[in-house]
């Protein structure tokens, strides 16, 4: 049994992650690079804990969180931006690429995080945004002052004009041009506040690796690209073929002249060069296209190590369309021989249980959804949260700050109903600070407090344990998040057949609303909720379960 699967003893006052649980490696993978089955938790710094008393997530508050962290079974954990930044998005108009936004602490910060997290056995993995700087950044500010200057090369701007230089929009609403004092028209293709980067300049190609060389000489394991797919653009800024509006699963043709241009592989080829000189490190890409067989792409053998995989993040609650994305994800990842980063939650998309029905069918649904999540052959990313089982917030309009919701006249909710600080306990102000007075950056649902961290650890039914036994058992058998899988369905019954280490694990997720009657010649490992009955033979699965089935 794992040392992660042991219950700690809590004495009053006292959290069972309060002391340290060194992570174990994964029997049978010591051979493969952490990252092909690693499972890695997202942490959105702003919401996780507050350290300091100021209603805003920090680094300290993640510190001091990092044994739940270790405790709850994760391999690595992903920071969204903490740099130095104008606040337009989210830290995702980054003015200062190496260094630290003193809300969230400072570089020294940063070392000794990564420091507590490889004594408990986590890896760290920042985020990076190479698509756009903030309008506020040194180049930018150069760039708006002098158009001769060197900074307004490394920019997309264009001369004077009645209209702008194309028919480009913006992924946030309106147009992706906006003017400048003098007349000139600049690219954004998020908000005005995020100026796109013109990659065709050297100098910021230079001086990305020169950010990547200063963080993984801090210890980091690795980074997270935005909008890895983007960066380069048309040399010729020509029209784009058709109006922005992406597919359920990604941008195609529509966008041919903004997204996925052929030069952008030449970038990753030489970030991974950058990684390559630093053992056991990895880049994951932010890559949002509508064909697989594109997304596979940036996960070549001399690219990125990963490509996310959105498909089961934006599928239906039913069995095709889970098939599908599991599938084809596995056909196209496996031409490049790459593992599949699977995703169900991020900070950009309604939480789960909101997604699959809200309510109790939606919290079932996503229970089921995390086992199937955890089964799957690559590593798996996991939403902080997400193991509470919580749901889309409602956030007041007037607390709002989503550029998305601004832009768009309010008629686009935004983001930040799945962005709401963690609720840690039960009381006033849920844990999230030091003090109780303290005023969270976004509304906290009172309602929140049945979901508390405190409470679910004392309930061996609650979502947080079921994440916590999976991952467990995920550790223990090579079977689960490694080796191969098969998916196949029959009526509203999804089958994913996992094998490993000579070893054999059945994932079965009913979908439908009637009990369905699966097939068992072995050992039920874990199931998803209560009402699974088991014979010698056979597993009776409600609605909206799932099983796991070690056969024999």
């Amino acid at each position: 049994m794992s040392a992660r699967l042991v219950a700690a003893g809590s004495a009053a006052g006292q959290q069972p992650w309060s002391r340290e649980t060194p992570a174990l490696e994964r029997p049978g993978q010591l051979d493969q690079p952490w990252w092909r089955s690693a499972v890695v938790y997202q942490v959105y710094l702003r919401s996780f804990a507050d350290g300091n008393g100021d209603g805003i997530g920090d680094l300290a508050g993640l510190r001091a969180r990092l044994p739940y962290l270790s405790w709850l079974g994760v391999d690595a954990l992903w920071i969204n931006p903490h740099y130095p930044s104008g606040g337009a998005d989210g830290g995702y108009d980054v003015v200062d690429y190496r260094a630290v936004d003193p809300e969230y602490g400072d570089v020294s910060d940063v070392e000794a995080l990564v420091a507590d997290a490889r004594r408990l056995g986590l890896r760290v993995v920042l985020d990076v945004v190479p698509n756009h700087t903030s309008d506020r950044h040194p180049w930018f500010q150069a760039a708006l002052a002098d158009p001769d200057s060197p900074e307004a090369a490394r920019y997309h701007f264009a001369p004077p004009s009645e209209q702008p230089p194309n028919n480009w929009r913006s992924l946030f609403g309106g147009p992706a041009w906006s003017r400048t004092p003098d007349g000139r028209w600049y690219l954004h293709l998020f908000a005005p506040e995020q100026p796109d980067l013109n990659w065709r300049d050297p100098a910021v190609a230079e001086d990305f690796e020169r950010t990547l060389r200063f963080w993984l000489d801090r210890g980091v394991s690795g980074f997270r690209v935005d909008v890895a797919y983007g960066l380069h653009k048309d040399a010729g800024l020509r029209d784009n073929p058709g109006e922005y509006s992406p597919t359920l699963f990604g941008h195609g043709p529509e966008q041919a002249m903004t997204w996925n241009q052929p030069e952008v592989h030449d970038v990753w080829r030489r970030w991974r060069a950058v990684c390559d000189e630093y053992p056991d490190t990895m880049l994951v890409g932010e890559v949002c296209l509508a064909d697989l067989d594109e997304v596979a792409l940036y996960s070549r053998p001399d690219e990125l190590h990963q490509s996310l995989s959105f498909r089961l993040l934006k599928s239906a609650w039913e069995t095709p369309a889970f098939a599908e994305a599991i599938g084809s994800a596995l056909e196209a990842f496996g031409r490049v021989g790459a593992p599949v980063s699977w995703v169900l939650g991020n900070h950009d998309k309604d939480r789960m249980v909101t997604r699959f029905g809200g309510g109790e069918t939606g919290l079932a649904r996503a229970r089921a959804a995390a086992m199937l999540l955890l089964a799957l052959p690559g590593s798996a990313y996991v939403y902080a949260g997400d193991e509470l089982g919580l749901p889309q917030a409602h956030v007041p309009d007037e607390a709002r700050q989503d550029p998305i919701f601004h832009r768009s006249g309010g008629e686009r909710a935004g983001r930040d109903g799945c962005r709401v600080p963690m609720p840690w306990n039960a009381t006033t102000g849920v844990g999230f600070s030091p003090t109780r007075s303290a005023r969270p950056w976004l509304p906290v649902p009172a309602e929140w407090k049945r979901h508390a961290v405190s409470r679910q650890t004392r309930d061996s039914g609650s979502v947080l344990h079921l994440y916590r036994t999976a991952l467990g058992i995920r550790a223990e058998h090579p079977a689960l998040g490694s080796g191969e899988a098969t998916v196949s369905t029959r009526g509203d019954v999804l089958t994913v057949r996992c094998t490993g280490g000579g070893r054999t694990v059945r994932c079965v997720v009913n979908m439908g609303t009637g009990t369905a009657l699966v097939r068992s010649r072995g050992q039920v490992l874990l199931e998803s909720g209560p009402g699974v009955h088991t014979s010698a033979r056979s597993v009776a699965l409600p609605p909206d379960t799932a099983v796991w089935i070690a056969e024999s």
